[in-house]
């Protein structure tokens, strides 16, 4: 199947959709099964939804595990990105001599923001800077030195879409004892990713993006050798062994995954993100992914290597393509906003993302614009 064959399972909008990296297009039966596990039972006579909407919970665990080839238990639903990744970093025990966060400058700027707070805990944060590519393992063993306490791994780079080997990464890191955190947030959805496989600390993602899942879902797996080692201190009663218990003195951690979790939970985004992961699980990551690199493949052939801010190799690029178009930018920017083309562009360039229900009609509209 094509594009094409998909594009009725998702709302349509006006003009050619290009921004799956940012929000991604919500699928048509999204109100039909939302107004069942959220609305019916809030409107309902049977009393307090509470026991029905926590089943929504359970089943956004339940599409994250078949997503990602894991076991629902091993994850946690979170607001954002932002909030997992701090809620990480306060939870883990001081290890003495290791004091380094690392992350790049190319990184998510929310990423950073967090990790130079936990400052006030002891940490030091350390820039790779953006001139090193993080696609090149010998960086990182450059840079993951024994004064390294956790790293921060973002698999695709919101900036230029370049994806990093998060398993080897992964791998050295874990034998230089330091902790790793994967933000998949620009690759979930539209890369294969097999959790496991990683064997990293702990992932952070949302649904926002690729996931078509809306905002407000986000989620954290935690890998179960390390969540004996976490005691966060941002917590609330569903953070608790025991969330009923409801003994004020008495707290105990959850003995997994939702010891981070927190106060009570915001269901409506979890019951959103629920019908955009089962969407695109079964359509099939691979198919999206196949979909993807075709479409992808078509803008980078076209344009000149100078255009390009995107890795060209399929093997070292996220979903996005990445062009800045030197002086004639402007110029490329305000025909693709003519002829209804839904794109953004930043100072580093236009950011390009087809999906699952973009078509080859719509990306040849696309390459006739680039003739200017």
């Amino acid at each position: 199947m094509t594009g094409m064959d998909y594009a009725d399972r998702f709302s349509a909008g006006e003009g050619i959709y290009l921004l799956s990296h940012s929000v991604g297009r919500p699928p048509r039966d999204v109100q039909t099964e939302v107004a069942t596990t959220f609305f019916k039972p809030w409107e309902g006579d049977e009393g307090e939804p509470w026991p029905q909407w926590l089943q929504v919970i359970d089943q956004f665990r339940a599409a994250l595990a078949r997503l990602f080839h894991s076991s629902a238990e091993h994850f946690c639903p979170q607001t954002n990105l932002s909030s997992a990744l701090s809620k990480v970093v306060a939870a883990l025990p001081p290890r003495a001599s290791r004091n380094v966060l690392l992350l790049s400058e190319d990184d998510f700027p929310s990423m950073g923001f967090v990790l130079q707070q936990a400052e006030r805990l002891g940490y030091v944060t350390r820039f790779i800077p953006a001139s090193e590519p993080v696609n090149d393992l010998q960086v990182w063993s450059r840079h993951l030195t024994g004064d390294t306490a956790i790293a921060l791994l973002t698999h695709v780079q919101s900036n230029t879409s370049r994806m990093l080997p998060v398993d080897e990464v992964a791998r050295l890191a874990r034998e230089r004892e330091v902790v790793t955190i994967v933000d998949v947030a620009q690759s979930v959805g539209v890369i294969p990713i097999d959790i496991a496989a990683w064997n990293a600390d702990f992932v952070i993602g949302s649904c926002v993006k690729w996931l078509c899942g809306g905002p407000g879902a986000a989620f954290l797996w935690v890998n179960p050798s390390i969540v004996d080692e976490c005691a966060p201190l941002d917590v609330g009663w569903f953070s608790h062994a025991d969330p009923f218990a409801l003994r004020i003195r008495e707290f105990r951690y959850h003995p997994g995954a939702l010891r981070f979790w927190g106060g009570t939970p915001s269901i409506l985004p979890a019951a959103v993100a629920t019908v955009g992961i089962r969407t695109l699980t079964d359509i099939g990551i691979e198919t999206v992914r196949r979909h993807n690199l075709e479409l992808s493949q078509k803008l980078i052939d076209t344009v000149d290597e100078t255009v390009l801010r995107s890795p060209r190799h399929p093997a070292e690029r996220g979903g996005t393509v990445v062009l800045h178009f030197g002086a004639l930018h402007s110029a490329v920017v305000e025909q693709f906003r003519a002829a209804a083309v839904r794109f953004d562009t930043r100072s580093f360039g236009a950011r390009l993302s087809p999906h699952i229900y973009n078509s080859d009609r719509e990306l040849n509209i696309v390459l006739g614009l680039l003739n200017v």
